[in-house]
């Protein structure tokens, strides 16, 4: 016991003296980019919102859910009720239950949550390499660089350098990435998904697309907060007004 105590101590004080280049490569700071929605007075891009969901539906859903998203909700992303249906439709949930008390399998309604890849952890590891793919549900807000991380991450994928070699096998090299080895291959490839507007799909299109879309996920009312934001500063701003003349009138006489 006192030597595995020791071990520790003497590892933990070697580990500490290393540089945090030998520890982990570090990833680079992803390029600040701007957005549409930043700002006080920034707005989701609707056709850029459409879009990455389509990215999302076409190729992340195939290994990533999105829990907190039920199909209704894509109104905010300005689709309306019957495309919302026929799109549920698309897909086939497994409810609870029918007569015998079994469950059964349906079409998915604008009120259900938009079905996940895997049955549980323990699938969507064995497809993986072992690795889970995070649920991109609050995936902008989880990580340090939110949006600029996310679109970095995504068209970050290169070869390795001479000399690198991967932890284990079925890994890829991302410049952005901490440590750089990443265990999701490259997702994005041009000409990946046809565009119903025309606009080319190249990676650096579906990135910024997918990206937003990923940003509404996180966070779908932020229009609405920002609205309100402004009202009650208008408020505050006309009724410091009001009192300041207020106060000027009220002690006219003395001054």
């Amino acid at each position: 016991m006192v030597r595995t105590v020791l071990t520790r101590i003497a590892l933990a004080l070697a580990v500490a003296g290393l540089p945090a280049a030998v520890l982990a490569a570090e990833a680079e700071e992803p390029p600040a980019r701007s957005w549409p929605h930043e700002g006080i007075f920034g707005r989701y891009d609707r056709a850029a919102l459409q879009r990455g969901f389509l990215v999302f539906k076409e190729v992340c859903s195939g290994c990533h859910s999105a829990r907190y998203l039920r199909f209704r909700d894509l109104e905010g992303i300005g689709l309306d009720p019957d495309t919302i249906k026929a799109l549920a439709a698309e897909y086939t949930v497994q409810d609870c239950c029918d007569d015998a008390g079994e469950p059964f399998e349906r079409p998915a309604l604008p009120s259900d949550r938009f079905p996940p890849p895997y049955p549980n952890e323990q699938a969507a590891r064995a497809s993986n390499n072992g690795a889970l793919p995070p649920d991109l549900s609050l995936i902008v807000k989880a990580r340090a660089g939110h949006e600029d991380y996310i679109h970095a991450l995504l068209t970050g994928y290169e070869e390795p350098p001479a000399g690198e070699q991967p932890p284990r096998e079925g890994m890829y090299w991302n410049r952005y990435f901490p440590g750089h080895w990443i265990a999701m291959p490259p997702p994005l490839s041009e000409g990946l998904v046809e565009y119903p507007d025309g606009t080319p799909a190249t990676v650096e299109q579906m990135a910024s697309d997918v990206t937003q879309f990923l940003t509404w996920l996180s966070e779908p009312t932020m229009e609405e907060r920002k609205r309100t934001g402004i009202k009650y500063m208008l408020f505050v701003l006309v009724l410091t007004g009001l009192f300041y003349a207020y106060k000027r009138k009220l002690w006219a006489d003395i001054h």
